[in-house]
Parts: C-alpha cells; sequence; structure tokens
C-alpha cells in the first residue's frame, strides 16, 4: 500500500499579544476570540520577553509541545513504509514477475503522491494559521477547500493513468512478463489515488489543529486493514495481485473515510460549512504551485543522484539505494521535528505572536541539531549490523562504507534543513521555499554530473549530496534570520 505523510493537531486559546516592538505588523491584527491581540494557546510566561530569551520554563513547555506533536507524526511516517513491505511480502510469494511488477506500479504510485504532498504542507499552515487567530471555524473551513481540491486532482490523476498505464509502465523499462502484472496493479489501485490525497489534505487540517495522535491511529489501523485484505484476497479469494491492489483500494477508502469523520464532526461543532467554495479552493490551489515546484526540485535531486550512482556501475548504485533507503529512514526523525513546527509555527503567527514564533524555531533548530547528531553516531556504532542485512557483497560493503561515514557526518545539517524547511512552511512561505530549491538544484546538478567525469565514486556523489544539503541550510537559515517570514494574522 502506498502511504502518505502524516501530520499533526488541538485548539485555540486567546491571550494578550506578546509582539515585540520591533517585530514585523505585516497581516492581521486582529484574532476573531481572542480580541485585537489574540494570542497562541502555548501559554507563554511573562518573562519570555526579556532580553535573555524565553526562560527555562518556557524552554521546557516549548519541548513538551514540540515533542507531544512529534512523536505521534513519528510514529505514522515509520508506519508508511510498512504499508508497501506488506504488499511485497504478500506478492512476493506469487511469483517473480509479480513482485517486479508491483515495484514498478508503486514507484508510479508513490511518485504520483509524493508531487501532491502540498495538499498537506499548504493545509497546514493556512489551518494552523486560522487557529493561532481564534477563528476555528474559519480554519475547518480552510481545511475543507483542500479536501475538495485533494478530491478534484484525485479525479484528474485516474483519468490520466487509466488509459495511459500501459505507457508508464512501459518508460520504467519493465520487461514482457512483468509488465502486465504492474498495468493491472497501476489501474486497480489508482482508485485509490482520490483517497490517497483527501488524506494528504486531512492530515493537514489535523496538523493545523496540532492533533498528530489521529494520524497515527489511522495510520495503524489502515496497516492492520491492508494486511488482512490482502491475504483474504490475494490468496483467500485467489485474485493474485489484482487482489493486492484492491485490498490496498479499500484500506485507502476506510483511511480517507476515517478523516473525513473527524473532519466533517469538527465542521459540524464549530459550523463550518462542507460545500466547496471556488475562491476557496482556488486559493488552496495557488498556495500549493511554490510547495509543488520545491517537492518537484527535490525529487530532481534525487533522481540525478540516482542517475549517476547508475553510471559508476553495478556496486555503486546498489550500495547508493542501500544508503538512500537509509536516508529515507532517518528522515522520518528529522521530518517528524519539521511537522511539529509547521503546526505551531503557523498558529504562533496566526496569534500574532512573531516572539514566540522565533523563540520556538530557536528550540526546534536544537532539536535538528541534537537529533542529527544522535542518527550520525547511530551509524557509525550500528553500521556492523545493518550493512550484513543489506548485503553480503564484499565489493558493495567496501564501496558503501565511505559513502556512508559522509552521510552520517552530515546528519546535523540534515536536522537544521528540515526544521527550518518546516518553519518556513508553517509561515506560509511557499515562494521562497520554491526558489531556494531550485537554486539548490541548480548548484547540485553539475556538482553530481561531474562525479563520473573526475572520478571519486559513489563516496564523491554523496559529497556532492552533502553540498545540496549545505546550499539548502545556507538558503533556509539566511531567510528566517532576516525575518520576512514573521508575516503575522489570520491569513499570509
Amino acid at each position: 500500500m502506498t502511504q502518505v505523510p502524516t501530520a499533526p493537531g488541538s485548539g485555540p486559546n486567546s491571550g494578550s499579544d506578546s509582539r515585540s516592538d520591533d517585530a514585523p505588523r505585516t497581516g492581521s491584527d486582529s484574532a476573531p476570540d481572542g480580541g485585537p491581540n489574540g494570542r497562541s494557546p502555548i501559554g507563554r510566561s511573562r518573562k519570555d520577553d526579556s532580553r535573555n530569551g524565553p526562560s527555562k520554563a518556557a524552554r521546557r513547555g516549548h519541548d513538551r509541545e514540540i515533542l507531544a506533536l512529534a512523536v505521534p507524526a513519528f510514529g505514522a511516517l515509520v508506519a508508511e513504509p510498512l504499508f508497501l513491505m506488506v504488499d511485497s511480502a504478500i506478492v512476493g510469494h506469487l511469483g517473480t514477475p509479480q513482485l517486479a511488477g508491483l515495484a514498478i506500479a508503486a514507484a508510479l504510485l508513490t511518485t504520483a503522491v509524493s508531487v501532491f504532498v502540498f495538499l498537506a504542507y499548504a493545509t497546514t499552515a493556512a489551518v494552523a494559521r486560522r487557529v493561532g487567530a481564534g477563528d476555528l471555524q474559519a480554519a475547518i473551513r480552510q481545511g475543507m477547500d483542500g479536501i475538495w481540491l485533494a478530491l478534484l486532482l484525485g479525479a484528474a490523476v485516474i483519468a490520466i493513468t487509466l488509459p495511459l498505464a500501459p505507457w508508464l509502465v512501459d518508460i520504467f523499462g519493465a520487461s514482457d512478463t512483468a509488465a502486465p502484472y504492474a498495468i493491472t496493479y497501476l489501474r486497480i489501485s489508482s482508485f485509490g489515488i482520490p483517497a490517497m490525497l483527501v488524506v494528504l489534505a486531512a492530515t493537514g487540517v489535523l496538523r493545523g489543529l496540532q492533533d498528530t495522535r489521529t494520524p497515527l491511529y489511522v495510520a495503524i489501523g489502515g496497516f492492520a486493514a491492508n494486511a488482512v485484505l490482502n491475504v483474504a484476497l490475494v490468496y483467500g479469494a485467489g485474485l493474485g495481485i489484482a487482489g493486492s491492489a484492491w485490498g490496498t483500494v479499500i484500506a485507502q477508502l476506510g483511511m480517507a473515510t476515517a478523516y473525513l469523520v473527524v473532519v466533517v464532526r469538527g465542521a459540524r461543532r464549530h459550523g463550518a460549512s462542507l460545500r466547496p467554495d471556488s475562491a476557496g479552493i482556488r486559493a488552496s490551489a495557488q498556495a500549493g504551485v511554490p510547495l509543488l515546484v520545491r517537492t518537484l526540485s527535490l525529487r530532481a535531486v534525487l533522481m540525478i543522484a540516482t542517475a549517476v550512482a547508475a553510471r559508476l556501475g553495478d556496486a555503486d548504485v546498489a550500495a547508493h539505494q542501500i544508503i538512500l533507503s537509509l536516508w529515507n529512514l532517518m528522515s522520518f526523525a528529522l521530518d517528524a521535528i519539521a511537522i511539529a513546527g509547521q503546526a505551531i509555527i503557523g498558529r504562533y503567527l496566526g496569534a500574532n505572536d512573531p516572539r514566540g514564533a522565533k523563540d520556538v524555531c530557536r528550540r526546534m533548530v536544537r532539536w535538528g541539531v541534537v537529533s542529527g547528531v544522535g542518527l550520525g553516531v547511530l551509524i557509525v556504532l550500528a553500521r556492523p549490523l545493518f550493512i550484513p542485512l543489506f548485503t553480503g557483497d564484499q565489493v558493495v560493503r567496501d564501496t558503501l562504507l565511505p559513502a556512508l561515514l559522509v552521510v552520517a557526518v552530515t546528519q546535523p545539517i540534515a536536522g537544521i534543513v528540515f526544521v527550518l524547511d518546516g518553519v518556513l512552511m508553517g509561515a506560509g512561505d511557499g515562494p521562497y521555499l520554491a526558489k531556494a530549491m531550485v537554486v539548490t538544484l541548480a548548484v547540485f546538478a553539475p556538482a553530481a554530473l561531474l562525479v563520473p567525469v573526475f572520478g571519486g565514486g559513489l563516496t564523491a556523489l554523496w559529497w556532492a549530496m552533502t553540498l545540496m544539503m549545505a546550499v539548502r541550510m545556507l538558503t533556509l537559515w539566511l531567510r528566517t534570520r532576516s525575518g520576512r517570514w514573521l508575516i503575522t494574522g489570520a491569513t499570509r
């Protein structure tokens, strides 16, 4: 089952404004439920306003909230790859051609869904701002616009995928024996894409509402249902790979339904309309365009890296795939902190509290650095344990090790990048993120493409990846330091 990124969520309060005199005053200066000086529900101490920064108690308060959002988000993110692992394990017993077909179809589906991840990111920032302003009705209404956009995009993807499935599978170089299975799985699974996109948008709603536990519960339920349905339909009903695809679609529809029940209940409780609003849907789409550019640029980086590794030789590309798998796994821990950042920063800015946003940004950067150091140390210490799990080929191991050490050393940079990326997403600073990622791609592409020319092998390629992360860190740090992202108010 192809799963999607999860997200955070919990309710608003208001109080006195703690904006510093030199903070930006752009955006709306009113909060519907909190008077003209609406404030974030974090409840910052007055000691936070000292020149020495937040008090120790306030820092602990930030830490508790970050953990309360990040830990369930991490659990849901870790559950994500388990969906595909279950499908692979079940289909793998049908035969090698079926498993190869699943791999190709799953790669296409994952790419299609990841392109629309902006449905979660843009919705998070918009909803969190409304929550910070104390207007839950508008927050949920904003979330519904994102959900309606998800349904429209899902319908469009189905209309494209069904007739073009054979062509798409052929582009991925499927063999004659694997292609029929890939086409079957892709066509059936495409009916679950609208549900997957609804899950993305709905997790954005819950993230903005500061709720990461509901996505975790839904992810666990979806994982269990997917496993049971796959076994029942593949073996019990004898449907083969088609049964795996239908099991996935049913599980995805169940997850989307669970999210919609939660959102609809909230809408009714707060009097928010459930009807599609064309202006709101257009606004959601416009907010998502810059994040789409960012996502496509990032995926281009990963595709270029894989293409370069393939040109280096079989051992290099095999080692690269192992490192990339570990890199993605480590990113879940860092992304969980970024998810917390999206939710908390948006809420602070919606509550007209830029100082609070800056304080929690600094705190999350520390969390990112500490997490990155911890992950780097873990890679070094655990390498004798996990490397044999991936390969027994000594040539691949020898190629893997030095590049893996580069990844370990640069994890603190990754920690900063993930956190600041989440902070700016929470601030709704999508246009800058898009430009910064395009610049990063422009720097990385020539550096990576020159690796086969000048030699250095896989280690040199991962130094180029480190350059990419360093450029991202620099562009994100310059933006956060400038303070231009601190635009307050219920809408950006």
